[in-house]
């Protein structure tokens, strides 16, 4: 085959408009489909009083080999390898003293970095109902520590679900090797994703025909004979009725999506394509701004440890003092927040004050995630909407988010009520569970009682190009070390334009090296913070 075929693309995020690049750059016609009216997908910035922030993706997860850290030195884009202060207070609300606090941390990333090691060499004899939870507390029953420092370390460790996006009883320990990212550092986007997303999507926005605001809803493939010969045709729907035909096409809507959407392909997707589908967890990681007038928080603090020892595991970390302000933030159980009895209501919070030079401003950024951001998300998606007068909503909405977070920034060091600084400017959250072309979630994980997490991301990353011409991008295709991230996202895109050059013989300008599909060595380094994402 060595025409020039005609491709679309479903989905405008980093897998689309990377396999566009490619595709284009190699002399394919490309035509987007994009539900929403802008490129990007989850990466998008919005503003909290008068700072821009990201609401989708946060980091670049790992610096080896990872062309995002390339991009953002191109584009000129600020990093931050947090190098701070923590904090982690009691159920009660009482702020931990240093040497507990190195403690609990030393003994959560130590047990983290254990796990990885474990899931990837005992993962084909590992229990498939086990999870990190039980790994926890398997491991924690073989220290010293006192009952009370053993329930704030299960409490501590459990904030990792904010990594994955669900609780850690929900993890599995079988396939938590696939939750481990690329070699080095993790950094923070301190200027957000904005220039990042712009030289991404630039050939994309040169020369293809991008469709906005036309959500797909039916993918036909069918068989075309000539002859001898049998070719293919592929045939969209969009939701307004509209029907083009395509020679191939790369769908690279979320996994959440597919989940819901099996039906909308014809003939029906393969059993096993099916299977792998409906086997792999999608996440529910929801993030919440906060602005102040100023950083009251970000003071020194004799109580605070240093973040970038504990993470790094040095084995020097009970002398670890604090040399910034306040950078993360850990509530534990706590007692005295209101919410409800059913729901894990530990809270996480990073502070952007700590970011570098002109990217700083005096905003907490809070994780939420599994039940705890599903019931947030519920209540704010149910306040009632005045087109006529938006900030009824607006100030509805404010009210909810401070009843939900005032519990957990009143604790934080020199908080004083009557303090014009520390009475909130404005909140924004993230509400992914309830927008359908997000999928109704944030991105894959893999649960307890999965079976064939790896051979399910094969499947899924094979696709059925060469026998329907539909292929498949996104987070949950990439290489096992980059799943739920944008690199991951990103490459994936780079292998499905790929796998549609070879096809059609196309030069493949443009390809990076070829990634290995193996899982993670135990070397590769564990994520920072804040989430896959």
């Amino acid at each position: 085959m060595t025409r020039r075929p005609h491709v679309a693309i479903i989905g405008a995020g980093f897998a689309g408009l990377r396999c566009a690049d490619i595709l284009i750059q190699n002399g394919a016609l490309v035509t987007i489909f994009e539900a929403r009216d802008r490129v990007g997908g989850r990466v998008h910035q919005s503003l909290v009083g008068d700072h821009l922030v990201d609401m989708g993706p946060n980091w670049i997860h790992g610096t080896g080999t990872n062309p995002f850290v390339n991009i953002a030195d191109a584009t000129g884009t600020a990093l931050e390898d947090f190098e701070g202060a923590q904090a982690i207070f009691s159920p009660a609300g009482k702020l931990l003293d240093e040497p507990l606090t190195a403690k609990i941390s030393e003994f959560l990333w130590s047990t983290i970095e254990e796990a990885f090691k474990y899931s990837n060499s005992h993962k084909d004899s590992i229990p498939v109902d086990k999870s990190l939870l039980d790994f926890f507390r398997e491991r924690v029953e073989e220290t010293e520590f006192s009952a009370e420092e053993k329930g704030l370390c299960i409490e501590s460790c459990r904030l990792w679900g904010a990594y994955v996006g669900d609780p850690i009883e929900r993890q599995s320990l079988k396939f938590f090797c696939l939750e481990e990212c690329i070699d080095g550092n993790n950094y923070f986007v301190a200027s957000t994703y904005k220039e990042i997303l712009k030289h991404v999507s630039r050939t994309a926005l040169q020369h293809a025909d991008i469709r906005f605001n036309q959500p797909i809803i039916k993918i036909e493939s069918r068989p075309i004979i000539q002859g001898t010969n049998t070719s293919r045709e592929i045939t969209l729907t969009t939701k307004a009725g509209e029907r083009q035909i395509f020679d191939e096409v790369v769908v690279t809507c979320p996994l959440g999506w597919l989940k819901r959407n099996k039906s909308a392909f014809t003939p029906e997707l393969p059993p096993r394509l099916c299977s792998a589908i409906d086997s792999i967890s999608y996440g529910r990681l929801e993030k919440i701004y906060v602005t102040f007038p100023n950083a009251w928080w970000h003071s020194q603090n004799a109580n605070l440890v240093s973040v970038s020892a504990v993470s790094a595991g040095a084995p020097n970390v009970e002398k670890a003092t604090a040399t910034h302000g306040l950078t993360f933030a850990q509530f534990l159980d706590p007692t005295y927040a209101m919410h409800p009895e059913h729901i894990l209501w530990n809270q996480e919070c990073l502070s952007m004050a700590a970011l570098p030079g002109e990217t700083a401003h005096p905003t907490l950024l809070f994780y939420t995630y599994g039940p705890c951001a599903t019931h947030i998300v519920e209540q704010l998606t149910s306040l009632p909407k005045e087109r006529s007068d938006p900030s009824v909503y607006q100030q509805a909405s404010h009210n909810l988010l401070r009843s939900v977070l005032e519990p957990f920034y009143s604790r934080l060091h020199a908080y004083s009520p009557e303090s014009p600084d520390c009475k909130p400017l404005e909140f924004i959250a993230t509400t992914w569970q309830a927008d359908p072309y997000a999928g109704n979630g944030s991105y894959c994980n893999f649960q307890v009682g999965l079976k064939e997490g790896d051979r399910d991301i094969e499947v899924l990353r094979a696709g059925m190009g060469l026998d329907r011409g539909i292929w498949f991008a996104g987070e949950h295709t990439a290489p096992f070390v980059a799943l739920g991230t944008t690199t991951g996202a990103f490459w994936s895109g780079e292998r499905a334009a790929g796998q549609v050059c070879a096809l059609y013989c196309l030069g493949r300008v443009g390809m990076g090296v070829e990634r290995d599909d193996s899982l993670p060595s135990a070397s590769a380094s564990v994520v920072s913070a804040g989430g896959s994402e």
